[in-house]
């Protein structure tokens, strides 16, 4: 199936099961509103769900992990090297999503969508491009029928997930060079100056912070981005773990099925399938609101309002994740608690 044929299968939210979680939320025994987003979380995976009776089945995080050719700009504290190494050490368990994903009991999916090196059991394999992009700075990080068949791998993903049973997915990245690609793409498609959407990443100092935003005006000014093609924007200046996680958002929306933003990269993911499909946005649950100078920038772009305010920028997923435990518990008060004529209390009124 063509990409547009795709977008065209996906469908505005239920508005009937959004209607009728607030009114059972309201008829709960507790002051009105009184949980506030958890509420507006649990309605939101109702609409998604088109039932007001949410139930999250599995869980897991799909770990998209790509290499950068941007790196050789200098733009990164550490080596291309250290994709390989992390991803990997997710099917051993041994990083900080994983270690979060067993208390929110969530599985870790970590697929390579184009390393620098083939990587070990366990990573599924759907290399683009091994070796990662080209050095966007000279050209087009990658073809735009690359760009297609990483956003395709993310809907695959999503298909085979939703076969299995999975009810509720987490985004989540592994690319070293990766922060520079997103404040390439977040730059052009909010049309903002590098300056303002660039961070630090994983600690670059104040000249590596200076190598980065000069590497991804050059890649705008070479590259040419159109703004108004998203699918250009991606394969210019993105990255094909991006690539990966927007099929991801686009899946989701298509299976019906409520999908967690994690931090920059995953929101700057958010940010393009959002641009491909604009009824992506009610699929869309934030996790929190990077550290990263774009973050809050782009939750307001995507009309999303986070749970968490913990100025967290690790990546992997870990937002994402570690909002799960707070739906659990939101859904424990949703289905568990006496309503107000159980308990023979006046129903709380909204006071003007």
């Amino acid at each position: 199936m063509e990409l547009r044929e795709m977008l065209d299968t996906i469908k505005p939210v239920d508005e009937g099961a959004r209607e009728a979680a607030w009114k059972h939320w309201d008829a709960v025994a507790k002051p009105l509103r009184s949980l506030g987003l958890l509420e507006e979380a649990v309605v939101r995976m109702a609409a998604i769900e088109r039932t007001e009776m949410v139930r999250l089945g599995k869980r897991a995080v799909v770990v998209m992990c790509a290499d950068n050719g941007v790196v050789a700009e200098g733009v990164t504290q550490t080596g291309q090297e250290v994709t390989a190494i992390v991803a990997e050490n997710m099917t051993r368990k041994a990083t900080s999503v994983c270690q979060m994903a067993q208390v929110a009991r969530a599985d870790v999916i970590p697929v390579d969508v184009g390393t620098c090196r083939p990587l070990c059991e366990g990573v599924l394999d759907r290399c683009i491009r091994r070796g990662g992009t080209a050095n966007m700075t000279q050209g087009p990080a990658m073809s735009r029928e690359e760009c297609l068949r990483a956003i395709q791998v993310g809907i695959d993903i999503v298909n085979q997930l939703k076969e299995q049973g999975y009810g509720l997915i987490a985004t989540g990245e592994m690319g070293i060079g990766n922060t520079t690609t997103s404040s390439a793409i977040v730059s052009v498609l909010l049309d903002r100056d590098p300056g303002q959407v660039t961070g630090r990443g994983a600690g670059l100092s104040s000249a590596g912070l200076e190598r980065k935003i000069a590497a991804i005006e050059r890649a705008i000014a070479v590259n040419a981005p159109d703004p108004a093609d998203p699918i250009d924007v991606l394969h210019k200046v993105g990255g094909l773990d991006i690539a990966g996680l927007v099929g991801v958002f686009l899946g989701c929306a298509a299976q019906r099925i409520p999908v967690l933003v994690d931090g920059f990269i995953s929101a700057t993911a958010a940010l393009v399938a959002t641009r491909l499909c604009p009824c992506v946005q009610d699929y869309l649950m934030a996790s929190h609101v990077s550290k990263e100078p774009a973050g809050q920038m782009l939750l307001d772009a995507l009309g999303l309002r986070p749970l968490l305010y913990g100025e967290m920028c690790l990546g992997e997923g870990t937002g994402a994740v570690a909002i799960m435990p707070l739906l659990d518990m939101a859904l424990a008060v949703y289905h568990g608690m006496t309503t107000f004529e159980e308990t023979n209390i006046e129903t709380y009124v909204p006071q003007v």
